[in-house]
């Protein structure tokens, strides 16, 4: 089965990790992010199972835009990745309210936006997986980042929503928990306490959009022995 996939928010750890194990899987795949150089550089080294869509998934009209140029492309999406992140790290009495904002529309704003462009495409197919990159800071309040813990709740709430109104209709949602660093590119690091093969992240995540439905995940936690994120 080919499968269509939007990872959201695409760089050069995780996010490339993900797009190289769904394309390995036999996925079709969109990547967005707002770096266009990024973007079609790795789309380049993944071949024609790849496509640019440099996008803003805080803008309404060019999330719709990015999904229609997936659609274009590959057809339906039946897989969404929502990893895109606002970070602001900052305390209560550093931090500005447009910082603040910025966080939670990249995170949970943009996530919305995403997963209403997929949604319809899953309904009308044979479901679909929509993935949540979360963080220790979305179950524990971290100090001096309240703009990226207040997101990554949001996040969380958005996703526990979602897979409880979504689940019936064939589509899997799920959260992912992830604390540590994640290790650099090409950086040699042999330290797997404190920080995290993205590689291995990846393979999880494929877990979840392969699972049987008899055993779907709303929250996998792949949170180690350290709690830093």
């Amino acid at each position: 089965m080919t499968r269509t996939a939007v990872i959201a928010g695409v760089g050069p750890g995780l996010g490339a990790s993900l797009a190289r194990k769904f394309v390995a899987e036999g996925c079709q795949v969109g990547l967005f992010a707002r770096s266009a150089e990024y973007l079609e550089e790795l789309a380049d080294d993944l071949g024609d199972d790849a496509v640019a869509v440099p996008t803003d998934v805080t803008d309404p009209e060019q999330v719709e835009a990015g999904f229609r140029e997936v659609r274009d492309a590959f057809g339906p999406v039946d897989v969404l990745v929502n990893h895109a992140s606002g970070g602001a790290w900052q305390g209560l009495r550093e931090i500005s309210p447009d910082a603040f904002e910025q966080a939670w529309r990249v995170s949970a704003y943009g996530a919305l936006l995403c997963s209403q462009a997929a949604v319809d495409d899953m309904l009308a197919e044979d479901g679909g997986t929509i993935i949540f990159t979360g963080a220790t800071s979305a179950v524990r309040g971290r100090e001096g980042a309240i703009g990226f813990s207040a997101a990554k709740f949001a996040v969380r709430g958005t996703a526990e929503s979602m897979a409880r109104e979504l689940g019936p209709e064939g589509i899997h949602v799920a959260h992912v928990v992830i604390d540590g660093g994640i290790r650099p590119p090409n950086v040699d690091d042999s330290d797997a306490a404190t920080s995290l093969d993205p590689d291995a992240i990846a393979d999880s995540y494929w877990h979840l959009v392969t699972q049987d439905r008899s055993s779907w995940t709303l929250e996998l936690d792949l949170r180690p022995h350290v709690e830093e994120f």
